[in-house]
């Protein structure tokens, strides 16, 4: 019963650690553009040396 007492806090710790680097990334823009890695990876950026 005693490793409840560690174990819940630490769990809630680590989920709020979670929940803040969620919104972090949100605010920051990092879900801005996802059509655009994907989209990105099929031009063909190699051109022929002059």
């Amino acid at each position: 019963m005693t490793t409840l007492v560690y174990l819940i806090p630490v769990a809630l710790f680590l989920g709020a650690l979670g929940l803040t680097g969620f919104l972090w990334a949100l605010r920051s823009g990092q879900y801005e553009d996802l059509d655009g890695a994907a989209e990105r990876i099929l031009i063909d950026g190699d051109e022929p040396p002059k």
